[in-house]
């Protein structure tokens, strides 16, 4: 069975300790196979123990003028210790995680192609808030040439798109640098990415208090960090339930012992402050270690 994910990088420059973090389109081309090193939060770090080899994958650039989904990969190697997390020259190295306990892990992508149209999150957002009636009227002022829809808007979108575009956690947990997507979903953006169609269209600003990615003055702006909310009661739900197993375990000696997702992942006090594990690092590297 074939699962289908969104994972994020950044296409533009950022220095961290002195090494550019930045991994674009362009980049994962040219290289064609590359680890996926760096990520420092849990809920992502499952998503991609998860991943099977042949899973499909929507290259998400973030943190930059247009993100949006530019290119398709697939998951090439299953997850394995991220050594980056123990390398201390690392833009993301971790102290507190020990290459005999690692507490990191990491997958191996492989470029499949790149979109002839960026499918920008702008536009994700704009068309979650329409009916299908209504797409129609998001038509380019201007088509390019490869635009194979014009007059017709995104109409060639069907009433299953756009239900599941509105259901995409890009739209609503845009701090999660990895995420699960439905096939339906899946098979929607690429048939923007590859139809195009809304060349030049203006789209409207949010309404006034709904602007839920606005970032407080003189603060990073950074897209996928920490966990969320949803991510953060999930994971300290975890923790809950292992100290009563293990309050059970104490109260009666002869049961058989039990082990939590964060027992599992090796580290079960990063489960249960999730945010200050995922602080020091909040981004991708996916080709700096070869670089450095």
């Amino acid at each position: 069975m074939v699962n289908y994910w969104l994972m994020k990088a950044e296409p533009d420059t950022r220095i961290v300790m002195g090494k550019d973090v930045k991994f674009s389109v362009d980049d994962f081309e040219k290289i064609n196979i590359t680890p996926w090193e760096g990520v420092r939060n849990h809920v992502a770090k499952l998503k991609m123990k998860y991943m099977k080899i042949g899973d499909k994958v929507l290259f998400y650039h973030s943190n930059c003028k247009v993100p949006g989904v530019a290119a398709i990969a697939e998951v090439h190697r299953e997850a394995y210790p991220d050594h980056s997390a123990w390398d201390p020259t690392h833009p993301y190295f971790d102290k507190k995680t020990k290459e005999e306990t690692p507490t990191w892990y990491m997958v191996d992508l492989k470029f499949t192609r790149r979109l002839p149209h960026l499918v920008p999150l702008v536009l994700l957002k704009h068309i979650a808030t329409c009916s299908h009636s209504d797409l129609s009227q998001i038509r380019a002022s201007s088509p390019s040439p490869d635009s194979s829809s014009s007059a017709e808007g995104l109409s060639y979108l069907t009433e299953e798109d756009l239900t599941s575009i509105k259901t995409m956690q890009v739209l609503y947990r845009s701090r999660l640098s990895v995420q699960d997507v439905t096939e339906p979903a899946f098979n929607a953006v690429i048939k923007l990415g590859d139809t195009g169609g809304w060349e030049g269209f203006r789209f409207p600003k949010p309404p006034k208090g709904q602007n839920a990615g606005k970032r407080k003055k003189g603060k990073e702006p950074e897209e996928d960090g920490g966990d969320d909310d949803e991510d953060k009661e999930m994971v300290e739900s975890q923790a809950s339930s292992s100290r009563k197993k293990r309050k059970g375990r104490q109260e009666k000696p002869s049961m058989e012992p039990e082990r939590s997702v964060g027992e599992e992942e090796g580290s079960s006090k990063a489960v249960d402050n999730p945010k200050k594990e995922s602080a020091p690092s909040k981004r991708l590297t996916r080709s700096s270690s070869r670089r450095m």
